[in-house]
């Protein structure tokens, strides 16, 4: 649900600021310049508790005090006194507030309490806050300067949004350089109330941004940046350079899931899910921004070298490839047309190259070429200054060849000053250049994954409820419930298929065995051979006590199986912990072993799971990450950023497997983590995948602790 405007503070009327100083160097001191040195159309009222002036301006003792109304509050004193403040904004009806004051959460128990009381006290009041301990904000379009900063930004359509007032103004000073404008630039400190979510969606509204561009060190709200940015963009371009990639995440020591799905790669995966396009390095944030505002979307990640020099092409390659872009194959009818154009040693094949000696109308008929392709997404257009070439008359013949093309194109014209007119050419007719032709291969495939994003952003299920939806949740509940006397919250194997079994995922057909004599007779029921595993309350794996043994032939083997079960989990962890064993067909294992699970993320609820499964599933770590709730696009958009997935297809002449029905399980396993939040980590490890069928042979199920109201257990964090 989106908060009140933020008008208030991005467009105020009149702003007070409440430890206006004239000391020099303060922080107070230059606020107050800032606001009366670039005209926002307003009045400004210095607050301090004695002085009749500030800077020459008539100054006040309180808000209480200040003659007229009050849209925006700065905030400069120190930490304590910020409460009480508040509370007198409230009563005089000043709707926005940003605090700029340190000495909040970020100083221990202390702070954070006078957190909670400043939300308190603006709780119920419409009043929203930015900050603290941050460094303000600008909106250069309106001539608003309400920082601590040393100058004001450029006008202009990025709206920039940072954690790190550090950072703001390192980029503030980049950007006066570079001459890069700003629709909005605000720094967010600790986002006690307005966060991500909030700035997403008042940019989005705001007609003079056309890009958002952001640096997070934290998530926050993840629901609400979620919902904001899956809204946001659909319409505008939102880049994020997130900190913190090598930061181990908590290992669940009980689930494989839990162990393979680490933080970082938990954001990536919300990232996908809301369109929001990642990039690693500070010198790409604006520039993706510049890019995906001049050029239109690639449709995938096929990308067409086309050069002067052998050397840039293959650097370019390089990168493109590493990074899991593609190169486009050529048409026979692209490879027959630029044999008719170029000379007889050109390269015949992708990258394009087209001889050193490469004249403009020679560059202008190979990229009409290239571009005419239908294996072709996007174009990289190489230029080397060699003796014979011209870079400007070149530009300018690549300008009236790509015109309007719905493909990207992309320019590397590498040199200095000799090339300098002709890459002013591309930019003013808005085709992005770049000094290295590894460098635009790397913006490419920024491209081209913030449109497969993109694409996945209205395949979002939503989900009627039907008479089967409502007998297979009574099923789990049944199941689940019926542990809740005991306080267990592992299920046993056999528990954990009926629950998958309810959700229409076909499980491997077990029967329990309390006694060995048991165990022999279902043994011979069931027909040789067989497998034993350990049936346990509380031991999760069971390969780690000799719980597994497979293809046994005899009763003799049963029986031994049984007694090296029994022995290990009493010796390792205790004879309480065996509660028999399960007896289930031995099945062929001709086809793959995959895994499907669940866990929990701190800020983003259940996280769903998908790759390559087995013993060794935590070396290969072949797999992708995804939020439910899921569809069956969003399922095979998991598949297919697996490399077990080409397996799967078929490969060295066996059959492939039936991928439409691995995708509806993966939507009915969605179903069941979104149905049952009571569990907490599940894994289907392995699930047999092969050409004639899916089974489930392993599974684990573990529950939140029963101490865990229902009302406060994890839900997914998108919402359909």
């Amino acid at each position: 649900m989106r908060q009140p405007s933020l008008d208030a503070i991005f467009r105020p009327r009149s702003v007070a600021v409440i430890g206006a100083t004239e000391r020099a160097g303060s922080v107070g001191r230059t606020v107050l310049r800032n606001l009366v040195s670039h005209p926002f159309g307003g009045v400004v009222f210095p607050v301090h508790p004695t002085r009749e002036t500030v800077l020459g301006i008539p100054a006040y003792r309180d808000i209480p005090s200040v003659p007229g109304p009050v849209d925006l509050a700065v905030i400069v004193t120190r930490a304590p006194t910020v409460p009480d403040i508040i509370e007198q904004c409230v009563e005089a009806g000043v709707k926005g507030a940003i605090i700029i004051s340190a000495g909040f959460r970020e100083t221990g128990h202390r702070g954070a309490a006078l957190e909670r009381a400043i939300l308190e006290r603006a709780r119920g009041a419409g009043m929203r806050i930015i900050g603290p301990n941050c460094l303000g904000v600008m909106s250069p379009t309106g001539g608003l300067n309400a920082t601590f900063a040393k100058g004001m930004a450029l006008p202009g359509s990025v709206g920039f949004i940072s954690q790190s007032g550090a950072l703001c103004t390192a980029i503030l000073d980049w950007s006066s350089r570079e001459h890069v404008g700003f629709s909005a630039f605000v720094s967010v400190g600790s986002m006690l109330d307005v966060d991500w979510g909030d700035l997403i969606y008042y940019l989005g509204d705001d007609p003079h941004t056309r890009s958002i561009v952001m640096y997070m060190e934290s998530i926050g709200n993840a629901r609400s940046f979620l919902s904001a940015a899956r809204e946001v963009s659909l319409t505008k371009p939102i880049i994020v350079i997130k900190t913190g990639r090598s930061e181990a995440a908590a290992r669940a020591a009980a689930s494989h899931t839990g162990s393979l799905a680490g933080r970082d790669d938990v954001l990536d995966a919300a990232f996908r899910r809301c369109g929001v396009l990642r990039v690693d390095h500070l010198s790409h944030l604006f520039a993706m921004a510049e890019v995906l505002a001049k050029q239109p979307r690639p449709s995938g990640p096929r990308l067409t070298i086309l050069t002067n020099a052998g050397g840039p092409g293959v650097l370019a390659t390089d990168m493109l490839v590493a990074n899991d872009g593609e190169l486009a194959e050529l048409s026979e009818g692209s490879l027959s047309a630029l044999d008719r154009v170029l000379p007889r040693h050109w390269s015949h094949g992708n990258p394009i190259d087209i001889i050193g000696d490469a004249g403009p109308d020679r560059y202008a008929e190979a990229t009409r070429i290239a571009l005419d392709d239908s294996n072709t997404d996007g174009l990289l257009v190489i230029l080397t200054p060699q003796d014979m070439t011209n870079p400007t008359r070149t530009a300018e013949r690549i300008v009236d060849v790509v015109g309007e093309s719905p493909k990207p194109v992309l320019a590397c014209w590498m040199g200095g000053a000799d090339i300098q007119a002709g890459t002013d050419v591309l930019n003013r007719a808005n085709i992005p250049t770049f000094d290295y032709p590894d460098t635009a291969a790397s913006v490419f495939n920024y491209m081209w994954r913030y449109a497969d994003n993109l694409r996945g952003i209205d395949a979002t299920p939503s989900r009627p409820v039907d008479a089967g939806d409502v007998t297979r949740q009574r099923t789990a509940a049944t199941v689940i419930d019926a542990l809740r006397p005991m306080g267990r919250t592992l299920l046993t194997e056999f528990e954990s298929k009926q629950v998958l079994a309810a959700y229409g995922i076909p499980t491997v057909a077990t029967v329990l065995a309390r006694t060995v004599d048991e165990a022999v007779a279902r043994a011979g029921a069931i027909g040789y051979p067989v497998a034993i595993k350990l049936n346990s309350e509380t031991v999760t794996h069971k390969s780690d006590v000799q719980g597994v043994h497979l293809a046994l032939e005899s009763e003799t083997a049963v029986r031994h199986a049984w007694s090296v079960i029994e022995a290990a989990v009493g010796e390792r962890v205790g004879p309480g912990h065996f509660q028999g064993v399960t007896v289930q067909p031995m099945e062929q294992l001709d086809g793959y072993e995959l895994i499907v699970g669940c866990s929990q993320d701190a800020q983003f609820g259940p996280v769903l799971l998908f790759g390559t499964g087995g013993t060794l599933v935590e070396v290969f770590r072949d797999r992708a990450l995804g939020l439910p709730p899921l569809n069956t696009r969003l399922a095979r958009r998991m598949m297919d950023q697996t490399r077990i997935i080409e397996a799967l297809k078929g490969v060295r002449g066996r059959r492939r497997v039936d991928l439409d029905a691995l995708e509806q399980l993966l939507v009915r396993f969605s179903d069941l983590v979104v149905d049952v939040p009571r569990i907490r980590d599940v894994d289907i490890n392995p699930l047999l995948a092969s050409p004639d069928r899916l089974l489930a042979l392993d599974a684990r199920i573990i529950l939140h602790d029963w101490s865990v109201a229902d009302a406060d257990l994890p839900r997914p964090s998108v919402t359909s």
